[in-house]
């Protein structure tokens, strides 16, 4: 993958000089004409992987939520329509493979050699957390990758397997936490200095919280291998948890700017300083996307309880309805993907507003029925001009969106919630159910006080301050679901901690590496789309009796790196690729 260096250097060096915004890493090299990693600081180079490998995450993070049939769309032969029926296409492929093999990965493995060299043993750390991060992805998506000659000189690199892979991984977290516990040599930049996560803690607070991001990571990859009795070491990820967040105050909460840009990303041509999460799931993909019924009956009615959680009013998108003083909002219902409705009329209406009538309407083949699924598209000040992040259509407001995917949302990358529940899951299988639900709950109030927190972008401006999606949660309503809504530790289930933790993931791969774990079992009232078993795509792709369980290799692979993707897995073009279990997913 030698030409991915050079791709790295000669684009995005120059991208990243065209760029003028309020971050001082968009700021490079010392001559514009001549860009060269050799003369790019660390400090630099931190914030660009950091970019590309987050980028990474919410582009298979929001599309794998269709596989987990939280999300559905209106087209039935879009990339998200098709993955919503369990077809899988090439179309999904591409995206994360890119952003984190050019984009990030050649600068990873610079950065950490030039923080090496220095001393600057903090940015090493942070190197090889994000080489983690990155590459346990692809072994997440792909099954098998190029790993240990993916970047370096080969232009065509053996592959390796999962175990590899995640092998390889864990050592790097093992280093990085070495690292960070190292004291830097004189006249290094603090790793506050270049960090655009965890730096606004200030250097102590900035080490202490990638500390804890790392191991959270650790623990999230050993409770992956829970189907590896060789690998799976429940002591050791409580070690791990007990190491990693304590609190929602030790979070990476990261935050992004609605503001107008002079440059996009060089390789997907988005915005670059808003949520990733925006770019892939609240622009213009947000608006052929409708929540599933699954989903928003899992918020309306946990359990059976007939308590609505408080978070649904801030997952879930709202429209806009009447006129004057007659004006109110109206939550989305959510499309259900068990029945035939969708198959029967070829996908959703998307509705227009009537000003004439003062209604939303549909045309076509469609029902009126279709103006109760509210898009997930979000607006935009920097991007479209916009008043705000609402989306409107013909003047009238048909989208708020969610708290996770409009421009200036947080990212919650690493949270105490994810630990609560990866310690939740542990005690479950370890029989010790009491414990199994002290976490559980914590898991649950450690979200709803990440999306309160986050609330305060927009329910702090005078435009937002009586709309349902942007306002805060009211206290009496979180204790009350709380209280009466999650059980108890008598009832609690591995279902009910892993439907929980999914909520409070929403839009991270994880989820589809937890459902795939579980075998698509262990969330309540889950079901196989209705559309699966009568279209001839989705049975050619994953034919019946199979389940989905891994992404094709993309193209690059397929033309340029066939010989050795083949070497490692034969049947890597075979149509039903996709219900090949990568490595961890494979019991002994």
């Amino acid at each position: 993958m030698k030409l991915l260096k050079s791709i790295i250097l000669g684009v995005a060096g120059a991208t990243m000089l065209s760029m003028t915004s309020c971050n001082d890493w968009l700021d490079v090299n010392d001559n514009p004409d001549t860009p060269s990693q050799d003369k790019v600081k660390v400090t630099t180079m931190l914030p660009w992987i950091q970019y590309h490998v987050a980028y990474a995450y919410a582009a298979q993070g929001y599309r794998s939520q269709f596989i987990c049939q939280a999300l559905t769309a209106t087209s039935r032969v879009s990339r998200d329509g098709c993955s919503a029926q369990w077809e899988a296409t090439a179309s999904m492929c591409t995206t994360p493979y890119q952003q984190f093999f050019v984009g990030a990965g050649p600068n990873i493995e610079q950065m950490y050699k030039m923080a090496m060299e220095s001393g600057a043993y903090h940015y090493a750390a942070a190197a090889k957390i994000m080489k983690s991060y990155g590459f346990a992805l692809m072994a997440d998506m792909y099954g098998e990758m190029p790993y240990t000659e993916a970047i370096g000189g080969s232009a065509h690199p053996v592959y390796d397997n999962g175990e590899t892979i995640y092998n390889g991984c864990l050592a790097d977290i093992d280093e990085a936490i070495s690292l960070l516990g190292k004291p830097q040599e004189p006249n290094q930049p603090t790793l506050a200095e270049g960090d655009g996560w965890n730096g606004a803690a200030g250097e102590a607070g900035c080490v202490d919280r990638w500390t804890k991001m790392a191991y959270l990571l650790k623990a999230r990859l050993l409770n992956n291998l829970s189907k590896k009795s060789a690998y799976y070491k429940p002591d050791e990820i409580i070690a791990c948890l007990d190491k990693a967040m304590q609190s929602t105050d030790d979070d990476t909460f990261i935050t992004h700017y609605d503001i107008s840009e002079q440059s996009s990303d060089f390789i997907s041509g988005d915005p670059m300083q808003c949520s990733w999460l925006f770019d892939n799931a609240g622009m213009g993909g947000g608006n052929t996307t409708r929540a599933t019924k699954w989903l928003t009956d899992l918020l309306d009615n946990f359990d059976g309880r007939g308590i609505v959680d408080p978070r649904a009013a801030k997952l879930l998108p709202w429209l806009q309805c009447g006129k004057g003083d007659q004006m109110k909002w109206v939550r989305t219902e959510g499309y259900d993907m068990t029945t035939s409705r969708r198959l029967d009329f070829n996908g959703i209406a998307a509705p227009t507003f009537n000003k004439t009538s003062n209604t939303w309407t549909v045309s076509g083949k469609f029902e009126l029925a279709d103006t109760a699924y509210v898009s997930f598209r979000s607006g935009s000040i920097g991007y479209y001009g916009t008043a705000g992040v609402l989306y409107l259509n013909n003047g009238q407001a048909c989208s708020t969106a969610n708290v996770y995917i409009r421009p200036d949302s947080p990212t919650m990358w690493a949270t105490y919630a994810e630990a609560c529940f990866i310690r939740a899951e542990v005690e479950m299988r370890r029989g010790n159910t009491s414990a199994a639900f002290e976490a559980y709950k914590k898991g649950i109030k450690a979200n709803i006080d990440d999306i309160q927190r986050a609330l305060t972008v927009w329910n702090t401006k005078e435009e937002y301050k009586d709309i349902p999606a942007f306002t805060a949660m009211e206290g009496a309503d979180i204790d009350n679901f709380l209280t009466n809504a999650i059980g108890t530790a008598g009832d609690i289930s591995m279902e009910k901690i892993m439907t929980q933790k999914f909520i409070a993931m929403l839009y991270t791969m994880q989820n589809w590496n937890d459902m795939r774990r579980h075998d698509y079992k262990d969330y309540m009232n889950w079901q196989m789309p209705y559309e699966y078993a009568r279209n001839v795509g989705s049975t050619k792709t994953i034919p019946q009796g199979k389940q989905w369980r891994r992404i094709k290799q993309c193209s690059h692979e397929l033309q340029y790196n066939y010989s050795n993707l083949s070497a490692i897995q034969p049947n890597y073009n075979d149509d039903d690729i996709w219900t090949y279990p990568v490595w961890w997913d494979i019991a002994d």
